[in-house]
């Protein structure tokens, strides 16, 4: 008498294992990236620091003037007192790092949509003749591309890394963008909210285009097998 036999899954462990895998193999590079992102802005505050923050009236975003157009692709780089970069500088590091772990090519499209759009929003309304620099911009994007990044893709494990963003960071959205742009209107802030409110528009818009792209690869890809004995 022959037993029935059913099907047992083997290829989902082996995909996961290959996941497993991958996500280690990116932790040494996003490392490198990131914290070599991190020791250029440092190497740039020194020359900045050194020169009187001349870099900062030069490279700044101005608003409306094609000069300031620079600024958009500059003043991230910048900063404007030792204070103001590392404030800037362990977000950085870590939001940078966890985008990295996705890909090269994803931190890479990430990270320019959200440096334009916020440089654009800060050229389009700051307020006339101020000078805009530091990466706040960046950081709010990062933030907000990390948020949202599982509502678009209904990733587990990207909503749930989007829940610990919020938890941990999540009052930046307020005290960064709503709570200084009130200020501005009763009086003159310091803090660019436009840079912070722009950068994270764009880091939703990057959550959206991303999972807009890998929805067809991953439909694409193999179905783990299944195999049984008779």
């Amino acid at each position: 008498m022959t037993m029935p036999s059913f099907p047992v899954p083997t290829g989902g462990s082996a995909v996961q294992k290959d996941r497993g895998s991958a996500l280690r193999a990116r932790i040494k590079p996003a490392g490198v990236v990131v914290g070599g992102f991190g020791a250029l802005l440092v190497v740039i505050q020194i020359v900045n620091s050194a020169m009187g923050y001349r870099l900062t009236a030069e490279y700044g975003i101005v608003p409306r003037t094609w000069h300031g157009l620079v600024g958009i692709l500059t003043a991230p780089l910048l900063h404007g007192s030792w204070g103001h970069l590392v404030s800037n500088l362990v977000p950085l590091l870590i939001l940078g790092f966890l985008i990295m772990l996705g890909s090269v090519r994803q931190f890479i499209a990430v990270t320019a949509l959200v440096w334009l759009m916020s440089g654009l929003g800060v050229w389009l309304i700051s307020p006339s003749n101020s000078v805009t620099v530091g990466a706040s911009g960046i950081i709010f994007g990062w933030l907000a591309y990390l948020v949202a990044r599982g509502v678009f893709t209904r990733s587990f494990g990207q909503i749930v890394l989007g829940v610990v963003m919020l938890v941990i960071w999540g009052s930046l959205f307020w005290t960064g963008i709503v709570t200084v742009a009130v200020a501005d209107i009763t009086g003159v802030v310091t803090v660019s909210w436009q840079a912070h409110l722009f950068g994270a528009i764009g880091g939703v818009l990057a959550a959206y285009l991303v999972a807009k792209a890998d929805g067809p690869r991953k439909a694409k890809e193999p179905k783990p097998a299944l195999s049984g004995g008779s």
